[in-house]
């Protein structure tokens, strides 16, 4: 199907112990046939040396072939496994260049040409592409389950009851005298037509845990200035991070670390303090701070525990857990028995470390179940969100409108089979592609 043929660096920057070069296309063998004498056996890894154009020595490595379409791409293919020298990469690179039929590949071409060989769908592509970028074991389990073809499957299965549902309304239509047509569409169909669209409905619900695991769970740290925000996140991630003063205003922007607890992303945010009468720049960082506690998925509300019962963030916000800071300075030994009532949830000292691991572990708790649904059929894309969204608006359409005639309702179904063969790429979807692709690095 492609005329030329790609190559590109697979394994990373350079220098490096070892480099592997990948091609692809159908100037393969001839390749293979001028750098190394022959073409090897499909699938055997042959130590080689590797010559230019004027017989001169490149490097010695190994060469690898897969004959289409048994390949990642479908196509002929090879791959050489060479020192990672900068001087070597470039005189091979040379040598491709020189040939005719060959160029560099561009930012996610190999996978490209995978999908339109039929290695994979979209949605396999897009978990092929957050397999590369996981950071945690979290992250790396969902693209796996992602990978697997379930959620392809899931949405292909939607789609073909779509379809036949579309089938027996047009069949109404167009066969209404024919006594083997079934005539209970409104109690056969469209009782289908109703469950499928509650299916979807709830399917889209789980994206918020796919925002989770792939963005992180979000913590805001929330309170009054010097309330000990910036000492805790500095003493969670045990390196200085965050400025800390006494001064009262120090912290005027979000700053934001990364933690990997258990294999889950969590993403903690120092905030300015809370205060009234601040300057018009601090203001700003105290609107960012209540957007941070408002869009997060829990937060750290801190108490300074060796300041008065009263001075405490009067803000409330959905998912708290109430943290007693400095707890190294008094002498509290059971918060939930002070007169006040109870100040904090957890005492902490990011001076002396009391505290610290019981806090984390409500953290990773917290975060824990946040992406405990993850092995269950959920979107992972907002592509994807969008097109079910506009899937379930269709159906319901169809459903709800009553005064539409059924060549109506039947083409609301089209479009909404159409919606579901968009997000795995059974339709037109060229629009999308470039977008899909330019995410994978250069060699994939």
């Amino acid at each position: 199907m492609f005329r030329d043929t790609i190559y590109a660096l697979s394994s990373g920057n350079l220098p490096s112990a070892v480099a592997v070069v990948r091609l692809s296309g159908p100037h393969v063998r001839e390749v293979l046939t001028t750098l190394v004498g022959s073409v090897p056996e499909p699938r055997q890894l042959v130590l080689a040396t590797l010559r230019d154009l004027d017989g001169g020595v490149i490097d010695r490595g190994f060469v690898s072939y897969f004959a289409a379409p048994a390949s990642f791409t479908g196509d002929d293919s090879a791959e050489f496994q060479v020192h990672g020298s900068i001087a070597v990469i470039a005189a091979l690179f040379r040598t491709f260049a020189a040939l005719p039929g060959l160029r560099t590949a561009e930012a996610g071409e190999f996978a490209r040409r995978a999908h339109v060989n039929g290695k994979f769908d979209l949605t396999g592509a897009e978990a092929l592409a957050d397999l590369i970028e996981a950071e945690t074991e979290a992250q790396r389990r969902f693209a796996i389950a992602n990978a697997s073809g379930r959620t392809s499957e899931l949405y292909q299965s939607w789609r073909e009851r779509i379809i036949h549902a579309r089938a027996m309304i047009e069949a109404e239509l167009d066969f209404s005298d024919e006594e083997d047509i079934p005539g209970a569409v409104g109690s056969t169909v469209w009782a289908g037509i109703a469950e499928l669209r509650v299916e979807i409905l709830e399917h889209i619900k789980g994206y918020r845990t796919s925002e989770i695991i792939r963005n992180g769970y979000q913590v805001a740290l929330i309170g009054l200035p010097n309330a000990g925000k910036s000492s805790l996140l500095n003493a969670l991630i045990r390196r200085d991070a965050a400025i800390v003063s006494e001064e009262p205003g120090t912290t005027r922007d979000l700053v934001v670390v990364n933690l990997d607890l258990c294999g889950v992303k969590v993403v903690l945010t120092d905030t300015a303090g809370l205060r009234e009468g601040a300057g018009p720049v601090e203001q700003q960082g105290i609107e960012r701070a209540r957007e941070a506690g408002r869009s997060a998925q829990l937060v750290l509300r801190l108490h300074d525990l060796s300041a008065s019962s009263d001075t405490t963030v009067q803000d409330r916000f959905e998912n708290e857990i109430k943290v007693g800071t400095k707890s190294d300075l008094v002498g509290y030994s059971d918060l939930t028995t002070i007169e006040v009532g109870p100040l904090a949830d957890l005492k902490v000292s990011a001076k002396t470390g009391a505290g610290l691991e019981a806090l984390l572990e409500r953290i990773r708790e917290h975060a824990v179940t946040a992406v405990s649904t993850s092995q269950n059929l959920i979107p992972f894309r907002e592509r994807h969100v969008a097109q079910l969204v506009e899937a379930e608006r269709l159906l319901g359409n169809a459903l709800t409108e009553d005064s539409l005639d059924l060549e109506l309702k039947a083409e609301l179904m089209r479009r909404a089979s159409l919606a579901l063969g968009r997000i795995i790429g059974d339709v037109d979807v060229e629009d999308v592609l470039d977008v899909i692709f330019s995410r994978f690095c250069i060699g994939k």
